[in-house]
């Protein structure tokens, strides 16, 4: 991996997106180019409206077929999603290997491994090729720890449970 920068931002709490478009913003308010690759959210996934605003200075992808999320679609639709699923991390890779942008984010990218779409092999791959200077977010509920070792910064969300939130 060349001197890009990688960051993680996972756990069982909210905001993990949240926390990764809020660096896509500030990169593009620094002119850089993003790229948004959102996994397993559903195809009419919250936020999505909003991220659309953004576009020149944000792209948005997402390759969800379905508009339910991942978890609430029947085992047939769950087949046909885990291949739209591969063609998302295969545009990915595509856009690492490119230099299409400066800062990707991979947004439930994590929660892919879950469900048997995507191995440590897979993501460490795709981190070996990121082009110097290029800033890669990843985001899920998963830690997968086995990857950490190719990452800069970790940053696990958990839920306060002395203060829920009503």
């Amino acid at each position: 991996m060349g001197k890009s920068y990688v960051h993680i931002y996972c756990g069982e709490g909210s905001g993990k997106s949240s926390a990764a478009i809020g660096q896509a913003v500030k990169a593009a308010c620094s002119g850089r180019r993003v790229f948004v690759i959102q996994f397993m959210k559903g195809k009419e996934a919250a936020g999505l409206d909003f991220l659309k605003k953004l576009e020149p200075e944000i792209k948005l992808f997402s390759f969800d077929k379905f508009a339910k999320p991942f978890s609430e679609l029947t085992e047939q639709e769950k087949d046909e999603e885990l291949i739209h699923f591969r063609t998302g991390y295969s545009f990915a890779k595509k856009v690492v290997s490119t230099g299409e942008c400066d800062v990707l984010i991979l947004d439930e990218v994590l929660g892919l491994f879950n469900i048997g779409a995507l191995k440590q092999e897979d993501l460490t791959a795709l981190l070996d090729q990121a082009q110097d200077g290029m800033e890669i977010y990843l985001t899920g509920q998963t830690k997968v720890e086995s990857i950490w070792p190719y990452v800069d910064e970790v940053t696990e969300v958990v839920t306060d449970y002395r203060n829920p939130r009503d």
